[in-house]
């Protein structure tokens, strides 16, 4: 079904068109659990928890990518409702060469600093070795992948979604069978599994730039440009809340690991890598759908459709909200399997993490909606409401509960800290919505 961005979409047609957005970012997602997987049961603990510490630090710098590729997507999507498919086509080509250039150079400059970084994120003697060995070799091939995260959400806007989702699952699959390869029996060990990312991530970014780069029959084409130092700035500030999620989500990792080397050692960070794994999975569908909707969203805000903005946001909010429940549900009841598929090879470890996954995935129920309201005002090119409502939930309100909450429960209270940011997120995100209501009259 060939959906384009004017049409009125009904329940079945925005699930249709978000679809192949929600398993583009679960694929994506499926990167990091697939190199955990395979490094816990066949390299270790300690390598294990190593690749769980530098990684938050990889993904701050990747966060370069989904910020263009959302703020960009905003722009280009309202400037094609606008009907001027040509300067789309050059904001697009602007914001694609400045992203690989981005990449490029945050790489050089974090490359160098890896020892102290680790050394500062809490790594010990024994994990130092594998945190600079893992994140050296994530940075070398950070271009392609702060690409692929780009041309999430650009893909989408092309009109596009399946050749992403194809695109994803082919660099998904990739990473999969060369993390079976190079560590399940080669035996490389970490090294292996962060080139088995690599590779990987260089399938997912680099066969989206020849697609654009070629004759093709998206509504976007990648070819000649000029600086537009406003539109970059303001494909940055529409993109400030995904760039605020990204490094604030990564910061509060830090926070997490380094209360669960207070709290618990070596095997707190495991399990909470564990953790990690799944939530990437659930919050990869919620923001699959954001990514994929934004678009839409963006079209009929810039083509003045009221009606339809309307539309769109009372069926996104229904969505969400169904989403979470289900999410909540079923993680409950899988937080055993899952854990004894991570760590069933150490008992203590194994009941640590289901009790946290239990405790932690109660923060499913609400997060859909507080992940789609910042997502929402991205899309409306209101940048600075959507960069707030992410910068409370993703890192003052995180900050705040996973610092003050296990001074009452201990471990327990690190675990309890993500349910009550995303209560207090949710507070947040409700009052935005009923404030901007008339403004954008979206309801």
């Amino acid at each position: 079904m060939n959906i384009k961005l004017s049409e009125h979409f009904t329940y079945k047609k925005l699930l249709t068109f978000v679809f192949p957005s929600v398993m583009m970012m679960v694929f994506t997602s499926i990167y990091g659990v697939v190199d955990g997987f395979f490094v816990s049961n066949y390299v270790g603990k300690t390598p294990f928890a190593a690749l769980n510490l530098i990684y938050p630090f990889v993904q701050i710098i990747s966060a370069i990518g989904f910020m263009m590729g959302a703020g960009g997507s905003a722009i280009i999507g309202k400037t094609l409702g606008e009907g001027d498919s040509p300067r789309a086509s050059r904001y697009f080509s602007l914001i694609v060469y400045s992203t690989a250039f981005f990449g490029i150079l945050f790489s050089a400059v974090g490359i160098p600093f890896l020892e102290p970084i680790s050394i500062l994120l809490g790594a010990d003697e024994a994990m130092l070795g594998y945190c600079v060995v893992y994140g050296r070799i994530l940075l070398i091939g950070m271009v392609t992948f702060m690409l692929q995260c780009l041309f999430q959400s650009l893909l989408v806007t092309a009109e596009k979604p399946h050749l992403g989702f194809a695109v994803t699952v082919a660099a998904g699959v990739t990473n999969m069978f060369l993390d079976w390869l190079l560590v399940g029996v080669l035996q490389y060990g970490l090294e292996g599994a962060a080139w088995a990312t690599v590779i990987s991530q260089t399938v997912g970014g680099v066969i989206p730039l020849i697609y654009f780069a070629l004759p093709n029959s998206s509504l976007l084409h990648l070819g000649k440009t000029k600086l537009e130092l406003k539109v970059l700035l303001k494909a940055c500030t529409n993109g400030s809340s995904e760039l605020v999620s990204n490094i604030s989500a990564s910061f509060v990792g830090i926070l997490y690991n380094l209360q669960l080397m207070k709290y618990a050692g070596e095997d707190g960070v495991a399990a909470y890598g564990v953790i990690m794994y799944v939530s990437f999975i659930f919050a990869a569908i919620f923001f699959g759908y954001a990514i994929g909707a934004a678009p839409v969203i963006s079209y009929h805000y810039g083509a003045k459709n009221t009606a339809e903005l309307r539309n769109l946001f009372k069926k996104s909010v229904t969505i969400m909200s169904a989403v979470g429940i289900l999410m909540t549900v079923f993680a409950e009841f899988a937080a055993l399997p899952l854990s004894r598929l991570f760590v069933g090879y150490d008992e203590n470890l194994m009941e640590m993490t289901c009790r946290g996954m239990m405790i932690f995935s109660s923060a499913f129920l609400i997060a859909g909606i507080n992940i789609f309201g910042s997502a929402f005002f991205t899309a409306l090119n209101n940048g600075a409401v959507s960069a707030l409502i992410s910068f409370l939930r993703t890192l003052v309100l995180q900050a705040v509960t996973v610092l003050i909450i296990p001074l009452i429960w201990e471990l327990d209270g690190v675990w309890f800290a993500a349910v009550a940011a995303e209560v207090l997120s949710f507070a947040v995100t409700v009052i935005f919505l009923a404030k901007y209501r008339k403004k954008y009259n979206y309801a």
